[in-house]
C-alpha cells in the first residue's frame, strides 16, 4: 500500500481533482482508497435513520451492513481527533490511498495551486510536497508543477511518487526522524 496526498486551501479544486484522478489510476489497474480530512462536525447518515438514532443515544461505534457496502461510524466526542497514522491503519488492503487534506501531516503531497484563490503556495514551507498541479507557473519550484487540468500528468505523478504506508508511518510518528 503506497500513499498520496492532495493539500491545498479551500477552493482550490481538490474534490475535483480527485473524482477525476480516482477513474485514472483505476484504469491503470490499481486499487484506490481515500482519506478526506473535515474542518467541522459532518453526518454521513441522516436525523431519523436507524444509524444516526444509535449514534445520537450514545453509541460509540455504529456499522452497518447490506448487501451492497458496510459503513463504521467512530463518535470521538470529547476526545481527541484521529490521527492520520490511526486512520491510514484502520483502511483494508489497497495499492494506493489518496489523502484529501491532512496538510500539516508528514506524508508526501501535490499540492493544488488555483491563482484566483489568491492564497500563498503551500510548497515553499511544506517539503513534503513533492510536486504542484496548478493553473500557474512554479518555475523556481524546484519540484515537478503540471497544468491542474492534466488528469493524466498528475496520475504520473501520484504512480511515480507515492511512498509506501510503512515508511510514511515511521516518519509522522516520529520513530527515526530527525529532530
Amino acid at each position: 500500500m503506497r500513499v498520496m496526498g492532495l493539500a491545498g486551501w479551500s477552493g482550490a479544486g481538490k474534490t475535483t481533482l480527485l473524482a477525476k484522478l480516482i477513474p485514472a489510476l483505476i484504469a491503470r489497474g490499481l486499487t484506490v482508497s481515500t482519506i478526506k480530512h473535515a474542518h467541522h462536525a459532518f453526518d454521513v447518515d441522516q436525523p431519523g435513520k436507524d444509524s444516526y438514532r444509535h449514534r445520537q443515544a450514545g453509541a460509540s461505534e455504529v456499522l452497518i451492513s447490506s448487501a451492497v457496502r458496510w459503513v463504521q461510524m467512530h463518535e470521538v466526542r470529547d476526545g481527541e481527533e484521529a490521527s492520520l497514522a490511526e486512520l491510514l491503519r484502520r483502511l483494508g488492503p489497497c495499492d494506493l490511498v489518496l489523502v484529501e487534506g491532512f496538510k500539516r501531516e508528514g506524508h508526501p503531497k501535490i499540492e493544488i495551486h488555483r491563482n484566483a484563490n489568491g492564497r500563498p503556495p503551500l510548497h515553499p514551507q511544506d517539503e513534503n510536497i513533492v510536486a504542484i498541479a496548478s493553473d500557474r507557473a512554479f518555475p523556481d519550484a524546484g519540484i515537478p508543477v503540471v497544468d491542474l487540468d492534466d488528469v493524466a500528468a498528475i496520475a504520473d505523478l501520484v504512480a511515480s511518487l507515492a511512498e509506501p504506508v510503512d515508511a510514511i508511518l515511521n516518519r509522522i510518528e516520529g520513530h527515526g526522524a530527525a529532530d
